[in-house]
Order: C-alpha cells, then structure tokens, then sequence
C-alpha cells in the first residue's frame, strides 16, 4: 500500500486530476493507482459529490466528472470571481460555526445559478466547492502568478511535490483554475519540456525571470488544451 501519510487533501486532487479527462474510471482501478482500498475510493467519491464536483457514477460502474460549471466574464470579471471564491474559501476555514455555515451556503447559492455554458478556457474561471484543507496556502504567490500570466513572463517556481521532495522549475504560466479551496496553475514547464499543472498551495517560491515569452505552436494554452480533447477522445 502506499505511504499512509498521503492526506487526504492530496488524495482529493489526485482523484480529481484522474478524473478530469472527462473518461469513466472504475473505483477498483483508481484505487490500484493511488494504492488504497477500493472502500476507501468510495468513501472519496460519495465525499466529493456531496460536497458539489459534478461527479458522475456509481459503485460498480465507474465514475467521471461532467463539464465544469462555468461563471461567464460577461456576469463577473475573472478579479470579481477570483475575489468571490477566495473569500468564501478562507472563511469556510473559519473557527466560528455561524460563519462557516454562512460560506457553504453562500457558495450553494451560487452554485444553483451558474448557467452551464461553456466559455473560453483562458477567461474562466471555474468554481466547484468540496473540502480541501489549507485554504489560504499558496496565496502569497497569487499576485506574482497573476502578473506573469498578464505580462507573458516566465517565473522560476520552487515546488513541493506530495512526497514532500522539493523541485526547482523555470515554467511559462498559462492559466490559473479553481477547485474549490485549490488552486492549479497550468503552464508550459521548460525544465521538463512538456505541460504541467501545479497546485498553487505547494508552492514555495516563485520569481518573475526578466524574460518575456510569446506564443509558440505546441506550448500555448489551446495546444494543452487540444492535448487533453485528444486524450479525452482515445
């Protein structure tokens, strides 16, 4: 079995990033990817639907996430709905009850309305509410990371993978999602020459390189994005 001090958090978003390829996947064969008991995946499962991922499925069958729910920036800008969701993140966390019930059913609230449509992926901002802990980790570098993605400016990023090894990398930052709590930035990583998403909160350091980057055929957002159809498609 794998390590037992993988959190749960960690455990979440892995699922997620499994099933974000828009595929069925059965809970026996997640289970043998991530090492844990097939019981266990199930519990995940029914934690993440109740907590509002539009995850498809059942036990048995399989499971898969259906199109994301989007906020089009024609109803907020992508600052108004990053200021929304951060808010109702970090008082989620917040030790007063009356609080915290308020943010869960604010951000249901919001939830029931969304119009489901798609917008482009690089002004969406996609929201969906399930319990990861450490909501405000990783948000010192939101300004930086924001501002390089504006500019085009490649960033050297330090990077705490989950098993805790640090990782130095030189990345183009192409878009930031929200999952509910967690941030991912996805960008072209010139170290490993290939796409990479990251979790915002596992960051630990990241510098803007007084380099610019343009749009090259192969390492721009909608060449990930045709990545992740043809996949979706095989």
């Amino acid at each position: 079995m794998k390590d037992l001090s993988m959190r749960r958090t960690d455990r979440l978003f892995e699922i997620i990033q499994i099933l974000r390829d828009g595929k069925l996947h059965r809970a026996q064969d997640i289970a043998a990817r991530l090492e844990v008991s097939t019981r266990t995946i199930y519990r995940d499962m029914d934690t993440l639907v109740a907590s509002g991922v539009p995850v498809e499925g059942e036990r048995g069958v399989g499971y898969m996430v259906r199109e994301a729910i989007t906020l089009p920036p024609l109803t907020l800008t992508p600052s108004e709905l990053e200021a929304l969701n951060l808010g109702m993140a970090i008082v989620a966390e917040a030790a007063d009850p009356e609080l915290k019930a308020a943010a869960e059913s604010l951000a249901a609230k919001v939830d029931a309305v969304l119009p489901v449509e798609t917008v482009t992926e690089a002004d969406a901002w996609k929201f969906a509410v399930y319990p990861f802990a450490d909501a405000a980790r990783g948000f010192t570098w939101m300004p930086t990371l924001r501002a390089a993605i504006k500019a085009r400016q490649k960033l050297a990023l330090r990077y705490r993978r989950i098993d805790e090894t640090l990782t130095e990398r030189v990345i183009r930052p192409l878009h930031m999602e929200y999952w509910g709590r967690v941030w991912t930035l996805t960008a072209w990583c010139e170290t490993r020459g290939d796409f990479r998403v990251f979790r915002v909160d596992l960051i630990e350091g990241a510098e803007a390189l007084p380099e610019l980057f343009v749009d090259e055929p192969g390492k721009r957002l909608q060449d990930y994005q045709a990545c992740e159809e043809a996949r979706y498609r095989t």
